[in-house]
Formats: C-alpha cells, sequence, structure tokens
C-alpha cells in the first residue's frame, strides 16, 4: 500500500493537520490500516516511524514540537483513561492528561523556560490511578487529583503554579528556579502567596535552593504590591496617607506595622500577602489578632490583596474611599504613635 493512498474507511479531512500527522494504534485501526501495515510502514526507511508506545509520527524525519506535544497526550490518553459506565463505553469525568512542567511553561510564554525542542522529556500530568510509565521523551506525573487545564495553542496545559511546582521538582539549579518563580510573578502569572502554596502543597519548601528563591519571590510580590498600591491612590485621586508606619500606643506597646495610614480618618491599610489556606484559622493568624486590636482602638483597618490591586485596582479604591467617608459617622479612635517603620 502506498503511503500516499487516503485511510480508509474514515476520513481524516475532520483532523486538524498535526493530527492527521500523529496516530495511536486504535485511530490508524480505524482509519483502515491494519498492525502489520502499521508494522510495515515503521521499517527502517519507511515513510513512518514510532515515536512512542502505540503511537506513531506519519512522516520521516524528527517530530516538530508540536507533534510531540501531541504524541505525549496521545500516549498518556490512549489507552482507556474513562471510567466504565453501565451500557457500554466510557464515562469521563474531567480531564485525562495535559501538558505540565517546563513545556508548560514555554507554553504560557516563559522567556526562563527552555525551547520545546530542546527538552529531551515532556512532563505529563494524569491521575495517580493511571497505570502508565515515562518513556522516550514523555515524563509521566501523578497528582491525586488533576487541576483544571488551559488550553495554550490548543493544547491542555496545566496551570501556572502547578507547571511551575512540577518543574521546580525536577530542577536543581538554583538559578534556574529562581529565575522561573521570579517571573512568574514579576509577569503577572500568579501572587506569590498562592505560588508558595503550591510549593508547599508539594513539600519542596525543605530543599534549601528552594527556600533561598522562595524568599526572593516573597520580596519580589511584596515590592510589586506596593507599588500598585501607590499607583492607585495616585490615579483614583485618594487622599495622601502616611506610608509604611509603625503605630504604638503612647507609652504603651507595639500594635504593628501598616502599609497605608490616613490619622486624620483613622484609616489604616495593610497588605495581605498570605498564602490562601492561611486564611483557613484567621483567629491564629497575628495579621488578624492586629487588625482586631486596632479596630478595638476605634481604626478602621482595610485588608488588600496583591491580586485585587492588580486586577481591580478601583475595586479596592473604592473600598478604601468608602471607609475614609465613613470616618465622620465613627466614635473617635483612640490616640495612637505614629513612627515611620
Amino acid at each position: 500500500m502506498n503511503h500516499d493512498t487516503p485511510l480508509s474507511p474514515l476520513p481524516l479531512r475532520h483532523l486538524s493537520d498535526v493530527r492527521r500527522r500523529v496516530l495511536t494504534t486504535r485511530q490508524l485501526r480505524e482509519h483502515g490500516v491494519s498492525a502489520p501495515e502499521t508494522t510495515e510502514r515503521c521499517r527502517p526507511g519507511g515513510p513512518w516511524q514510532q515515536v512512542l508506545p502505540g503511537v506513531y509520527l506519519l512522516h520521516p524525519g524528527p517530530p516538530t514540537s508540536e507533534e510531540r506535544l501531541h504524541a505525549v497526550l496521545l500516549y498518556a490518553t490512549h489507552r482507556g483513561a474513562g471510567v466504565p459506565r453501565q451500557g457500554g463505553g466510557e464515562r469521563r469525568t474531567g480531564p485525562e492528561a495535559m501538558i505540565t512542567g517546563l513545556a508548560a511553561l514555554a507554553l504560557h510564554g516563559f522567556a526562563g523556560a527552555p525551547p520545546l525542542l530542546s527538552l529531551d522529556r515532556i512532563e505529563v500530568l494524569v491521575a495517580r490511578t493511571r497505570r502508565l510509565r515515562s518513556t522516550g521523551f514523555a515524563q509521566i506525573v501523578r497528582a491525586p487529583e488533576l487541576p483544571d487545564p488551559e488550553e495554550v495553542t490548543g493544547v491542555p496545559t496545566a496551570p501556572v503554579v502547578r507547571a511551575l511546582a512540577d518543574a521546580v521538582d525536577r530542577l536543581d539549579d538554583p538559578t534556574s528556579v529562581r529565575r522561573l518563580l521570579t517571573e512568574a510573578v514579576r509577569g503577572g502569572h500568579c501572587e506569590a502567596a498562592t505560588l508558595v502554596a503550591e510549593l508547599s502543597r508539594a513539600r519542596l519548601l525543605s530543599r534549601p535552593h528552594v527556600v533561598d528563591a522562595v524568599d526572593t519571590l516573597v520580596a519580589e510580590g511584596r515590592t510589586l504590591a506596593e507599588q500598585r498600591l501607590y499607583a492607585m491612590v495616585r490615579r483614583y485621586d485618594l487622599p495622601d496617607p502616611l506610608w509604611n508606619v509603625d503605630l504604638r500606643l503612647p507609652g504603651g506597646p507595639h500594635l504593628g506595622g501598616v502599609d497605608a495610614y490616613w490619622p486624620e480618618h483613622s484609616v489604616a491599610l495593610e497588605i495581605d500577602t498570605r498564602a490562601p489556606r492561611a486564611e483557613q484559622d484567621p483567629l491564629r493568624s497575628p495579621y488578624d489578632r492586629k487588625r482586631e486590636h486596632l479596630e478595638r482602638l476605634g481604626i478602621t483597618v482595610v485588608r488588600c490583596v496583591p491580586r485585587t490591586l492588580r486586577e481591580a485596582p478601583e475595586q479596592q479604591a473604592t473600598v478604601v474611599r468608602t471607609a475614609l467617608m465613613a470616618a465622620s459617622d465613627r466614635e473617635p479612635s483612640s490616640y495612637v504613635v505614629v513612627l515611620p517603620r
């Protein structure tokens, strides 16, 4: 059979270009190509080649980066990952596989990620129950629960925080780890606290080079949040506050530092950079204990998260303005001493 002969009985016209070039054993059979015919075409010098177990590239020469991604996803999904359902067929309850690690970061546009073609292996995230092994350029990564994938150039891709954790898990170079984590925050891909929470979940914070990178990451995230706070006050014509000050009772204890304070309104603002999971038990949080103490003294504390400053600064400015306007309706606050921080 000539390799240019259209496959039958199902035509390939309905498939995208890459899906016509990379097919599984089952897909070839559905298109009328038997196992012996596939083997014949994959002989040395033949028109096809097997790139992964059960996955074939329908042309000679090395695969493109798009073909490698598609081949890895086919390898991770073509062996019946669905859950059997009554009456036959399969019931799919969620994504079966998605690209993660450095390959996913390259798809997300990270400058610090290597080009796709330079990667020896492409990591693919699957459920922990899947019976798959890493082979060739397919690196299997398992998870108890899969996150919702993001479609990047048509490829199901792990969210940035998950892809970063999987990449960091396999990186020993401190410079590479620091560069990727910093780019994630500086480039607006995610907040520092969210990323730190994911690294903690992945049990990566016991590694010294990751801890060092996280210190840089947290500082980077706070600096960006402060810059956005300054810009918000100017852009939305809020009164100028006292920036980065410590509050104390006269002759008494230190009440804590705040990022902005309007003394004539008794309104304080603090950027909350805690990881999201830290909010599960707020009464034990130093942040919430400080807020409760200040509010007992008559000082309104506005909580400000970096994500809101980045994505909805006007909404955050409205919250601050409302707190300032409400000052006249409140009882006067206790006198506090304001010191530079």
